[in-house]
């Protein structure tokens, strides 16, 4: 790519901020970034993290020793991310001037928060857990604070998955709230990229068969009552889907379906899904003891999906 063509997309680019520290992470999220490049001009930057377990007090003590290490650690780590981006193959035309950043403070979502408003970055990348099973995404820590508090969209990947050498050839959107709505901003936002990208929007909702049951009766007749109502309830959303998309974005190619089986792994899977699919899901706002004890829907599905997701938190909404 010619400068002047790189200084054209760059003008155009979604900023994105990848979390990936060398020899603490997998290459997925940096896979992620590389794979989007294929759909859309970007400017990266990768930021990684060095957790400090001490107080400030003991750093001070440290004085210029400490900030010496720091450097030769931050350069290091350059160039583990500059192998690491190419090894991605992400064209050097989106790299971002400071392609890397290594940053120290106690809480890693904080620092990612603070870095992605500095960036002015309009997603954040992040990888599974590596204790996830190939093709699974397991929320870690930050990816757990951030699905609750980053004030703008996560991008998050499966552990070990293929994607497209074409970049996005799909848009997915899944309706996780029983009180959703065709104006949802989620729902917006996937069919605007779908519509930028040039490429589908498949309308999702999943039905909780075999999620309602009655164990302490043999008759099971109120759980299939629930479970067909909820049914007919989603056929006639995703209609009004489709009429809401046609009214903002009437090129956009739309179709719907109702993933259904036994839980959220058996109606993930009752789809069929390629590898240029992108997930969009909207998180929706709670209250702290429900961020504890229940979590949303949109966070019970995250681990039984196989595509990369994008996730637009309640406070971006």
């Amino acid at each position: 790519m010619s400068k002047k063509s790189a200084d054209i997309h760059r003008r155009d680019a979604v900023r994105i901020l990848v979390s990936w520290t060398p020899g603490h992470s997998g290459p997925e999220a940096l896979e992620y970034a590389a794979w989007l490049s294929q759909s859309s001009p970007v400017q990266v930057r990768v930021i990684s993290t060095f957790i400090q377990p001490w107080h400030s007090t003991s750093l001070s003590k440290l004085g210029g020793k400490y900030k010496k290490w720091f450097k030769r650690e931050a350069e290091a780590c350059k160039e583990a991310v500059r192998k690491a981006l190419d090894a991605a193959d992400l064209d050097r035309a989106f790299w971002d001037k400071d392609f890397s950043v290594l940053v120290d403070g106690p809480s890693k979502p904080q620092l990612l928060t603070e870095a992605a408003h500095d960036f002015k970055a309009d997603i954040i990348l992040l990888g599974s857990k590596q204790a996830a099973s190939k093709g699974t995404f397991l929320a870690g820590s930050t990816a757990d604070a951030l699905l609750h508090y980053s004030p703008i969209p996560l991008g998050l990947i499966p552990r070990s998955i293929k994607l497209s050498k074409h970049g996005v050839t799909r848009l997915n959107f899944a309706f996780t709230d029983e009180n959703a709505r065709t104006d949802d901003p989620s729902l917006l936002a996937a069919a605007s990229l779908a519509r930028r990208w040039d490429v589908p929007l498949r309308i999702l909702a999943f039905s909780p068969a075999s999620m309602v049951h009655a164990p302490l009766s043999e008759k099971d007749d109120v759980a299939a009552s629930l479970t067909n109502e909820w049914r007919e309830h989603s056929l006639a959303l995703l209609d009004r889907a489709v009429d809401a998309i046609a009214d903002r974005y009437s090129d956009v190619d739309v179709t719907t379906s109702i993933g259904s089986g036994s839980g959220w792994a058996g109606a993930v899977d009752s789809l069929k899904w390629k590898k240029g699919d992108l997930m969009v899901l909207g998180s929706n706002p709670m209250s702290p003891l429900e961020r504890v004890f229940l979590g949303s829907t949109a966070t019970e599905l995250l681990p039984h999906l196989s595509v990369p997701m994008m996730v637009y938190p309640a406070s971006h909404r």
